[in-house]
């Protein structure tokens, strides 16, 4: 019965894609995020959405009459700058050059969802619907699994589908985490309206957070205080975040396990967790590598390659400043970098690190600028708001990526396109802040548009 009434739909939403060029885009990133295939059995299954809507996409742009002008700015360009310095670290790769080129080609379409975020969006219907699809591909997944969470009494272990780009909890509860700042965005611009809408986000937001504590990510529990605190010294209605956080707290203590409990207990003992021990041992063979390959490093996942992490164990001691404590590398056990710092470095040496955080400092600098010019030139409220929930997003995606290989997250790039898009289209259509030339003067009085009698 789903794949019926999914297939009969698919027609007339690939007609609205086709006529409206920014709905494929939102399609794009939901199927991106909300991973359809699983959702669906029989003849639906056999139907590759992401690649068919990204299609439609691009095609809707070719035959686009009026298209808006590009201005790639700083943040373009260090994007198409990284791409081909991934490029060029997977032609000098010393890992398997089919896994390398794998990866690489999955990044290519990350970077084409950048560019056609620039290219496309060109209002604020566009830029709220793709933020909408975000929220209903993450959040949907969330909630239904923080319901699961909250009716087996804490029992149930929230992970993603099997060879998803979110398949893994820990890269599922940083999601969770990333899209909570654009909830509240969506919540401040539609929950006026409507009372459905506002209860719908403010339970979606509290489901969101049970999810992030169903996944027992320590990471995902990190992030989430670290954007708590975050939004709580940039929020204006403190006493309200504080009173809706405690009893959030409260609730959830009766859904906690002594298995949770003794888990992020080590988050204080980390050099007597084995499991984040084993994650500096890993940043370390990071550094090797990059150290060993300095300019484009190993190339796409040469950490995972068993031959590689095998030469780079027996290089171990020699990089005594890099502590590790009593932890050494099994040298038949590849792992990955498990921090996109040390996943950037080891795979794109110290030159691509540098990109990197260049591109990602830009981007959370720029949307700061934003919101500020906002707020001194009186410009849309809107504006303001949604550049300080974009730099949460990035404050949550650089917090909880210290530990996990997430390094080329689509929803990332994403929001570094909304950036690019608010900062060289959306914000100059409001706030015109070049200065302005000082009127001419006659005898010594400012009166606009008269010669000066000194000059005659």
């Amino acid at each position: 019965m789903r794949d019926i009434v999914f297939l009969a739909l698919l027609p007339l939403m690939l007609y609205a894609m086709f006529k409206r060029p920014f709905i494929a885009l939102g399609m794009w990133i939901w199927t991106a995020m909300f991973f359809p295939n699983a959702w669906v059995y029989g003849p639906a299954q056999s139907l590759r959405y992401n690649l068919m809507f990204t299609g439609i996409t691009i095609l809707g742009y070719i035959v686009l009459k009026e298209k808006p002008k590009v201005s790639w700015g700083k943040i373009g360009g260090l994007v198409f700058l990284f791409f081909l310095w991934t490029a060029i670290s997977s032609v000098t790769t010393i890992g398997a050059l089919g896994t390398t080129g794998d990866i690489l080609f999955r990044f290519f379409k990350v970077v084409m969802l950048f560019v056609f975020v620039v290219l496309i969006v060109d209002k604020k219907l566009h830029i709220d619907f793709f933020l909408w699809c975000v929220v209903l591909s993450i959040g949907f997944y969330g909630s239904l699994e923080a319901l699961k969470f909250v009716a087996s009494g804490g029992g149930h272990k929230i992970e993603g589908f099997a060879g998803h780009v979110l398949g893994d909890r820990n890269e599922l509860a940083l999601s969770f985490v990333m899209i909570l700042p654009i909830c509240a965005y969506l919540l401040g611009e539609y929950g006026r309206e409507s009372k459905w809408v506002r209860f719908g986000l403010l339970g979606l937001m509290g489901l969101l957070v049970t999810a992030v504590v169903g996944t027992q990510s320590r990471g995902g529990l990190i992030s989430i205080l670290g954007l708590a605190a975050y939004m709580f010294m940039k929020s204006n209605r403190k006493g309200l975040l504080g009173t809706l956080a405690v009893i959030l707290v409260v609730a959830l203590s009766a859904l906690v396990s002594e298995e949770w409990l003794s888990r992020m207990d080590t988050i204080g003992e980390a050099k007597q967790d084995a499991s984040f021990m084993g994650r500096v041992v890993a940043w370390k063979m990071s550094f090797i590598m990059a150290a060993q390959n300095p300019f484009f490093g190993g190339g796409f996942k040469a950490l995972e390659t068993p031959v590689v992490w095998l030469a780079l164990s027996q290089d171990f001691n020699s990089y005594p400043f890099f502590y590790t404590a009593d932890a050494f590398p099994d040298p038949y056990f590849a792992r990955a970098a498990h921090s996109v710092y040390f996943q950037v470095l080891g795979e794109h040496g110290f030159v691509g690190l540098a990109i990197y955080l260049m591109m990602v400092g830009t981007a959370f600098m720029k949307v700061r600028r934003v919101a500020a010019k906002v707020k001194r030139y009186k410009g849309p409220e809107w504006i303001a708001t949604l550049a300080t929930m974009l730099q949460l997003v990035i404050f949550a995606f650089c917090l909880g990526g210290a530990a996990l290989s997430f390094a080329y997250f689509e929803l990332v790039y994403a929001v570094f396109g909304l950036i690019l898009v608010l900062e060289t289209r959306i914000l100059p259509r409001f706030i015109d802040d070049k200065p302005v030339a000082p009127p001419k003067k006659y005898d010594g009085i400012p009166v606009p548009g008269r010669p000066s009698l000194h000059r005659i």
